[in-house]
């Protein structure tokens, strides 16, 4: 497979590679000293280990007390409430069985909590989302903590468990793992109706009934929501990023071959432990080569804005320094090869028909736009990554995946793409610095510039739509909504309604320190807006009428002020009051407080870069 690295890609991976040169060497050290001599369990007293295996099998309690087996630690986030989880129930089963077939054992290590942003969607538990991901990667770390497990199999697909579970993980980078997921449900109600049922509604043209049918019949049985929001995101992350089996992101929940995947990735990691060969620690998976594939798949495939976050989080806790910068130089070189609901009408089970994640990666490699120098858990080289799985007499096998798209409206080659760039641009200006997702906005409404209306609750600019208030060109500056002000929750809520009043021919735009669904797209939104209002950020000296601009094509967010003048304005103070106080959310304010910026991540751990919160 040829593979000659674009310069730009090169460029951008060693200078991401010398600013994290000592932070990753510290990070390499600390996990090079914690690679366990022989079997984990080994190191435990008698009494550990009673305690460690009292609960199991017979037969397994055997091969543990033997120390013989190597052990399987499983870190799952199943609930039966939310689909994309609750196949995760038979997980277990499937991988103890597999694993005593290789010779292994397997054992639950632990659950993490796994919410559903599409439930808390415009709700007061929103407010918790994106702080769960912390929550979840500190989970990880006690269900491994009893460090007897010498490979973990971590179960999660959606928002912030992936990143969670990826995060917790990498403070064990000594131990190998491999993520499984549990699929897409079948496609249901196409995406443009239900986006037109949505907008009826907002306009009062449909009732709730008519809406609860509609959202019903789309997300409407067990595995991940079909569009390419932060879930099917994450799983296109963890394929480019080597820690899924090849081509198992996309396959459906309860079919033989999604079983045959779970199965097979037990076995497989029965073969990566310390004792074998073929050892892959996840800490030398996740590295700058490995971050920087992740980058250029999601500019290819226009993926979740809230990757924006999600990477540079990751890559903290494996001692790499990212930066929006470095997004946006790949994404100038890295074509749109998707379109993909929001971006396109097809969902991700189209996708796959297409071609899926083989085709994708198969170009982007020959396109020289993706590192094939990289450690996976199917072996050296993201290559393995251009197959796609099968069955053959019911055993899993992998094949070349399809040469050419099934689909030139959904999958596009490299030399004929969607859009010579990617579908994320970084948006800087006197009103600080931000990300936007154009891939699903059409050309002629990536420029606004308009007054300004200021809002520090979504809930009243619904107010003011209800009211009709905002028939008119405006930019909304919904502002207060980052990490340290609420936990940055997502603003879906908002899409329907300014989406009427884009259709209507208004010219409208948001700028908001918040966060909007990885589902959104089709108003132009520059989100992730830093420095915070929360924390004297520019945002909390925009007034009623100011005259924006945001040019998506140009990267620009300014203000039509005079900067002398803007900057001596008084700060807007943020009160922190009602919105932080009852629902779980008290429990979160020490993670508000010591949260970083968007940009590095939001998250409130410090970890491998230069021991302190940035």
């Amino acid at each position: 497979m040829t593979n000659t690295l674009h310069p730009i890609v090169r460029e951008i991976t060693d200078r991401i590679r010398k600013r994290s040169q000592d932070s990753r060497r510290e990070y390499l050290d600390e996990m090079y000293v914690r690679k366990p001599k022989g079997l984990a369990r080994k190191h435990l007293t008698a009494g550990n280990q009673a305690h460690a295996f009292a609960g199991c099998a017979l037969h397994d309690k055997q091969a543990l007390f033997g120390a013989s087996w190597p052990n399987i630690g499983i870190v799952t986030s199943y609930n039966d409430m939310l689909s994309a989880h609750q196949p995760f129930e038979k997980y277990p089963e499937i991988i103890r069985k597999a694993a005593r077939e290789a010779g292994a054992t397997a054992q639950v290590a632990g659950g993490v909590p796994a919410m559903c942003d599409g439930v808390t969607q415009g709700q007061p538990g929103m407010e918790l989302s994106l702080f769960s991901r912390d929550v979840i990667a500190m989970a990880t770390a006690i269900s491994l903590s009893h460090d007897t497990f010498d490979v973990a199999l971590y179960l999660g697909v959606c928002d912030k468990i992936v990143p969670g579970l990826l995060i917790g993980a990498l403070q064990f980078g000594h131990l190998p793992g491999i993520f499984i997921p549990a699929g897409p449900m079948p496609s249901g109600l196409p995406n443009k109706e239900k986006a037109r049922i949505r907008q009826l509604f907002a306009e009062g043209k449909v009732d709730r009934a008519a809406l609860l049918k509609a959202e019903s019949e789309s997300y409407h049985s067990p595995g991940t929501c079909t569009f390419y929001g932060t879930a099917n995101s994450n799983q296109m992350l963890m394929e480019v990023m080597g820690l899924h089996l090849p081509g198992a992101a996309f396959v459906n929940p309860g079919t033989p071959l999604r079983q045959a995947l779970t199965a097979g990735a037990t076995r497989r990691a029965t073969e990566i432990t310390a004792e074998k060969e073929a050892y892959t620690p996840i800490g030398e998976v996740i590295g700058v080569n490995a971050i920087v594939n992740a980058i250029v798949g999601l500019m290819a495939t226009g993926g979740s804005t809230n990757l924006t976050l999600h990477i540079p989080a990751i890559a903290k806790a494996a001692g790499i320094d990212v930066r929006w910068d470095d997004f946006s130089a790949l994404s100038t070189v890295t074509p749109l090869l998707t379109r993909i609901y929001p971006n396109g009408q097809a969902d991700v089970n189209h996708f796959h028909a297409a071609g899926g994640m083989g085709f994708l990666i198969s170009e982007l490699l020959n396109a020289g736009l993706m590192h094939d120098d990289v450690k996976t858990v199917a072996g050296h080289g993201l290559s393995h990554y251009a197959q796609e799985p099968g069955l053959d007499d019911n055993k899993l096998v992998w094949r070349d995946a399809p040469t050419q798209s099934g689909n030139l409206d959904i999958l596009r080659p490299a030399s004929d793409p969607f859009s010579e760039e990617g579908g994320l641009r970084v948006l800087d200006g006197m009103l600080g610095r931000g990300v936007i997702k154009i891939s699903a906005v059409k050309k002629e409404h990536r420029l606004v510039s308009a007054p300004a209306i200021v809002f520090e609750d979504q809930n009243d600019l619904l107010t003011a739509f209800e009211a009709g208030e905002l028939n008119k060109d405006f930019i909304a500056v919904v502002r207060f909504q980052g990490p340290s002000a609420n936990g940055m929750p997502e603003l879906h809520k908002l899409t329907p309604s300014l989406g009427v009043l884009q259709d209507r021919g208004f010219k409208v735009a948001l700028v908001t320190d918040g966060r909007m669904s990885g589902a959104s797209g089709n108003i132009p939104a520059a989100i992730h807006v830093g420095p915070e209002a929360a924390k004297g950020g520019p945002l909390a000296r925009v007034r009623n009428g100011d005259v924006i601009t945001l040019d998506a094509e140009a990267g620009v967010l300014s203000i039509a002020v005079d900067e002398a003048e803007f900057f001596a304005r008084p700060l807007i103070p943020f009160l922190k009051n009602a919105p932080q106080a009852g629902f779980g959310r008290n429990l979160f304010s020490t993670l508000r407080h010591n949260c970083s910026s968007a940009e590095s991540g939001a998250t409130s751990f410090g970890l491998h870069i230069d021991g302190e919160i940035k």
